[in-house]
């Protein structure tokens, strides 16, 4: 199994973190690793990443657990479970104030070894989101540089 993660610190309540995590049409406005999302966050509904470090190959996924405030989780890859990407967005609120976000993504499966060859190391991408989502937040400026 391969996985990337990212996490940090986001001086803003749990209910604050989520409305800009849930609003995915919003991403490019904080994150420039994204240009564009389509699709929208509700459970079995698709959404697909257009990332700007992988331009010609967008991320599609469904929506698989959705617990307000607290977690998102998107599931794609290979049909039969061959190969499986699983992404979570976690929240976690801290006691005084605050959230701790997480961004995880875990690759698993006995074909995992195909998406490996084919997918960047995401670990600065999801290091480059958690910051963008904290200066949106935290009130910051926006978009960030890469």
């Amino acid at each position: 199994m391969r996985c990337f993660e990212a996490g940090t610190r986001i001086d803003a309540s749990p209910a604050e973190v989520w409305a800009l995590l849930t609003d995915v049409g919003g991403w490019r406005d904080w994150d420039s690793g994204v240009d564009r999302v389509e699709g929208r966050v509700a459970l079995g509904e698709p959404l697909t990443v257009y990332a700007t470090m992988i331009r010609n190959r967008p991320f599609s996924a469904t929506v698989t657990e959705i617990r307000p405030q607290e977690v998102m989780r998107w599931r794609a890859g290979l049909p039969f479970g061959l190969a499986v990407i699983e992404r979570t967005y976690a929240l976690d609120a801290v006691e005084g104030g605050g959230t701790v976000l997480t961004v995880r993504e875990d690759h698993s499966g006995p074909l995992a070894w195909v998406l490996g060859r084919s997918t960047p190391d995401l670990n600065p991408s999801f290091r480059q989101f958690c910051a963008g989502l904290k200066a949106r937040a935290e009130g910051h400026a926006s978009r960030p540089a890469g």
